[in-house]
């Protein structure tokens, strides 16, 4: 090619807008129909990398359907080609180099809540385990004589509630022999009195209970003293005698002789009508009756078996 104007015989000659412009006009070019817009223009359409600039150029083979061509070369494997590896972003910011990773923040809040379920089912569970329990109330778990002695404990913890009657030895109807006293120290009622002489057969004393709420089962106590041996009395409740006789046992631990050092407790259980109660306590034969009595007092219910 010599200098000059040679016409568009270069491909960077080849201004497909040259019409545009008044030197392109000059030059004669026009709207394209066909090819490039200027004069004696060659359509130089070549397949994708037929051509390359400073080397030989060499047509493009169409192999069959679905088999690779024999002369096609990868872009990543020419000079300046494309990476082939995976580059990270420049700038070094948050995720630079490493894919999005998994939702781990989702996943935990759902661990989580699945522990709290079973946890609340567990507690859920115990409790209503632990409220089934028991009610014996003030029932005995073994059927129970009308009249029972036992140690001198209280088997409700708590001496007697004031709404149930008591009654101190002045307030005792005596028979048999059974007097008043006061000579020995150490008796709980009132004025430190005692009922004396209850140790020969046919002495008793007689308790006539007003103001029972119920009917039902219920608790006499004995205060007494002994003089370092054990007695026995006979207990009956509105004229019926039991056939177990009271045990006026030496809790205390009290010496021979000694009343004063013998005062403690004992307790039946009895069944009492709703009202008037007559409740009896005598030495009979084949009693061993040789104590003194200070007082009576009643507890609701059989709370010791």
């Amino acid at each position: 090619m010599t200098p000059g104007n040679n016409g568009a015989s270069t491909p960077e000659d080849e201004d497909p807008f040259g019409y545009l412009y008044a030197d392109g006009q000059a030059r004669g070019a026009q709207p394209p129909s066909s090819g490039y817009g200027y004069p004696n223009a060659v359509s130089r359409v070549r397949a994708v990398g037929e051509r390359q600039y400073g080397q030989q150029s060499v047509p493009q083979q169409q192999g069959a359907f679905g088999q690779p061509n024999a002369h096609y070369q990868a872009p990543e494997t020419m000079p300046g080609g494309a990476p082939t590896a995976h580059q990270p972003m420049p700038g070094g910011g948050r995720g630079a180099g490493r894919g999005r990773g998994p939702n781990t923040k989702g996943l935990l809040i759902g661990a989580i809540a699945v522990v709290a379920a079973v946890v609340i089912g567990i507690s859920v569970a115990m409790l209503n385990g632990n409220s089934d329990s028991d009610d014996a109330g003030d029932q005995p778990t073994t059927p129970a004589a009308q009249s029972q002695s036992d140690e001198p404990s209280d088997p409700t913890g708590a001496k007697a509630p004031d709404k149930l009657p008591k009654a101190d030895a002045k307030a005792l109807t005596l028979g048999g022999g059974a007097v008043p006293a006061s000579d020995v120290k150490g008796a709980q009622a009132e004025g430190g009195t005692y009922v004396n002489g209850f140790n020969a057969p046919g002495a008793s004393l007689t308790w006539n209970v007003n103001g029972i709420p119920k009917s039902g089962k219920y608790t006499v106590y004995v205060g007494y003293s002994v003089p370092g041996t054990d007695a026995t009395a006979t207990l009956s409740v509105n004229g019926t005698p039991s056939t177990t006789p009271v045990n006026l046992k030496n809790w205390a631990q009290a010496p021979a002789g000694d009343y004063a050092k013998g005062w403690t407790k004992t307790y039946n259980y009895v069944q009492l009508n709703k009202g008037t109660n007559t409740i009896k306590l005598s030495c009979e034969q084949g009693n061993q009756c040789d104590a003194l009595i200070d007082r009576l007092w009643l507890v609701k219910g059989w709370p010791k078996s």
